[in-house]
């Protein structure tokens, strides 16, 4: 039996495991920014700079759910198939 889907086609959850991914990046990088003066020895960064660190615990929870809604929609399709 044939896969009706295409290769390049996005699976659901892959929107959000992107997004994820994009918004941890962004916090990692907030987050090296914040404990570099620490390492230097500068004047600290505001404090919202230490919010925004936060954001890599947000990128990874957001994709950590288009994995999950990945593997249900796998799980769907399985049960589907076994069906007929």
């Amino acid at each position: 039996m044939r896969d009706k889907t295409q290769a390049n086609s996005a699976a659901p959850g892959d929107r959000l495991i992107r997004a994820g991914a994009i918004v941890f990046f962004v916090g990692a990088v907030a987050t090296l920014v914040t404990v570099a003066p620490f390492l230097l020895g500068t004047t600290p960064f505001p404090t919202f700079m230490f919010g925004l660190s936060m954001l890599m615990g947000v990128g990874f929870l957001v994709a950590g759910a288009g994995v999950f809604r990945s593997i249900a929609a796998g799980r769907r399709q399985a049960r589907q198939a076994a069906a007929r």
